[in-house]
């Protein structure tokens, strides 16, 4: 596989039946179930279905354990200062707590940096681009992207390919991670790599998914009245934020087809006329529709409590303001150069209507989704650093 024409691919992408569980093993965090399909190696939580590979991909724990360690690995970036979990930490269920990221260069994004939780069951990765619907591809645009710059590979492929061979731990760890090549130290085998680690970022043991499970005690009296509230046709929100993963665009073997799922919020709405700003509009810079203006996929609400800020500009710090938002069924913004009333957006989703909360009631809801925190997940020492 030629690494050239794929890297080129991406980075001009990215500018423009579920079966019961079988055997259980009792961890400390929680119950881990093993996966019913032998693609994939490693326990998955209760109710949790298989992830689907793709065609070209596999798994393997010598490979994950190898991605791991280039996931942390600055020496993985042109300058040798960031690597991608710079952008994606652990703690913060991979995501930054910054409003949007800088690259290795400090080169501004103007993205916020979503959180990898269960990144292997999406249908798309990023905010709004529906090409890319592999990690492998998504890797190669922080990569090796220039538009923003973001790792800084291009330009330094050799660079940092001296750097990892010149490290005598790699080398067995790519020998053991790719059996039967004679040289696997290359771009291609560090993408699988990496990818492969990713979609070992499985979380699915929050209290909500412990009471789930029969754990009545898991949740407080708050929380479940939270928890009642978010799956009341009133507030709509599951029809968005629906399913295991708590959101509909979601992709895993026992589908036909991934479902994919693009919405606008009402988050703006520049004169009136359903425009967002110019340095961000959505699934529309692909498909130069402008109903697809301001529509971006819906994330997972798993461990949104630590992910803050929210949106895909990071222009809301809490869940309280994201709550009240949704409440009104959209922004209102008075003045700046982003003027207009997001409720009004025309190309609004229908689910984003507006209710009513009491101050109690907002304060349920907030506790449930604070509940869907997986404390386990956040500390795992097999997804942490290894150079720590």
């Amino acid at each position: 596989m030629s690494v050239r024409p794929l890297i080129f691919t991406a980075v001009a992408l990215a500018a423009c039946s579920e079966q019961p569980p079988a055997h259980t093993h009792t961890h400390d965090a929680g119950p881990i179930v093993d996966a019913p399909d032998g693609a994939w190696p490693f326990g998955l939580p209760p109710g949790f279905p298989v992830p689907r590979l793709p065609a070209e991909a596999r798994l393997s724990p010598e490979l994950t354990e190898l991605g791991r360690h280039l996931f942390y690995d600055k020496r993985l970036s042109g300058n040798g200062t960031q690597a991608c979990a710079s952008c994606h930490a652990q703690a913060r269920a991979f995501s930054d707590g910054l409003v949007t990221p800088s690259g290795s260069t400090d080169q501004a994004l103007r993205r916020n940096a979503m959180s990898l939780t269960n990144v292997a069951y999406g249908p798309t990765q990023t905010w709004a681009n529906f090409h890319l619907d592999t990690l492998e591809q998504q890797a190669l645009v922080p990569m090796f992207g220039d538009n923003p710059i973001e790792l800084g590979i291009t330009g330094n492929e050799e660079v940092v390919l001296g750097r990892l061979r010149a490290d005598p731990a790699y080398a067995p760890r790519f020998a053991a991670a790719f059996p039967g090549d004679t040289d696997p130290l290359d771009f291609n085998h560090v993408v699988a790599a990496i990818a492969a680690f990713e979609r070992r970022l499985i979380s699915g043991q929050s209290r909500v998914d412990r009471s789930r499970q029969g754990d009545l005690a898991a949740l407080s009296a708050s929380e479940r009245r939270g928890q009642d509230l978010f799956f009341t046709e009133a507030l709509e929100c599951q029809h968005c934020h629906g399913g295991f993963n708590f959101t509909i665009a979601v992709d895993h073997a026992g589908l036909a087809t991934p479902a994919t799922a693009f919405f606008n919020n009402g988050l703006y709405n520049l004169g009136g006329t359903g425009a967002y700003p110019l340095i961000d509009q959505g699934l529309y810079e692909l498909t130069q529709l402008d109903s697809d203006r301001g529509r971006y996929k819906p994330p997972t609400l798993r461990n949104i409590a630590v992910t803050a800020p929210y949106m895909h500009d990071g222009s809301m710090a809490t869940l309280d303001e994201v709550v009240r938002f949704y409440e009104r069924g959209g922004r209102l913004t008075t003045t700046g150069p982003n003027v207009g009333d997001g409720r009004l957006n025309p190309n609004k989703s229908p689910f984003v209507g507006g209710f009513v909360l009491t101050d109690q009631e907002r304060s349920d809801l907030i506790a449930f989704l604070e509940a869907l925190t997986d404390d386990a997940f956040l500390t795992d020492p097999t997804l942490s650093d290894p150079f720590q």
